[in-house]
């Protein structure tokens, strides 16, 4: 009986994608454009910039698929202007995240890469490209199965007929 349960256990996992990236909530979400807003009056540019990373970070981690695009934008349009080699290794991991919430596995595997070049040991990403590169594997052999079975189905069918027919 255990090892049925074990084999159930496993499939789930397989099926569900276990990914232990944290999320964001809406109040998160909110607390963070509160502290952008504030932090665009009356801060100094490294205030506004750390502040404008935190609802980066924020917006990648939603459970919201436009909270994450908007994330993803705010991070593109920051990082052509960014010059240190530890912000440009952050946004491109959150980058990653934010392809990786939104399905785009191959995007994120690319963005991984890039900032993998800057800190080569830095565990955060080296997990979250295991993480991404078992999905795009999971994706292909779901989509090998279901096309299995799609052909399996049509020369059913046409094996039926041609029965019929003779």
């Amino acid at each position: 009986m255990e090892a049925i349960n074990q084999f159930f256990d496993s499939v789930t996992s397989f099926f569900n994608g276990g990914d232990y990236i944290p999320w964001s909530t809406p109040d998160v979400i909110l607390g963070c454009e509160r502290e952008v807003a504030e932090a665009t009056k009356e801060a100094s540019d490294d205030q506004r910039n750390e502040s404008i990373m935190r609802l980066s970070w924020a917006l990648v981690h939603s459970r919201q698929p436009e909270d994450v695009q908007r994330g993803v934008a705010m991070l593109e349009a920051s990082l052509t202007n960014t010059n240190s080699p530890l912000q440009k290794r952050e946004k491109l991991y959150l980058l990653a995240v934010g392809y990786y919430r939104s399905g785009d596995y191959p995007r994120s595997r690319q963005l991984l890469d890039q900032c993998l070049e800057i800190a080569p040991d830095w565990r955060q990403a080296v997990s979250l490209k295991k993480t991404v590169e078992e999905r795009i594997t999971k994706d292909g052999v779901i989509g090998i199965g279901i096309t299995a079975t799609a052909v399996g189905l049509i020369a059913g069918g046409i094996a039926a007929a041609l029965a019929r027919k003779g």
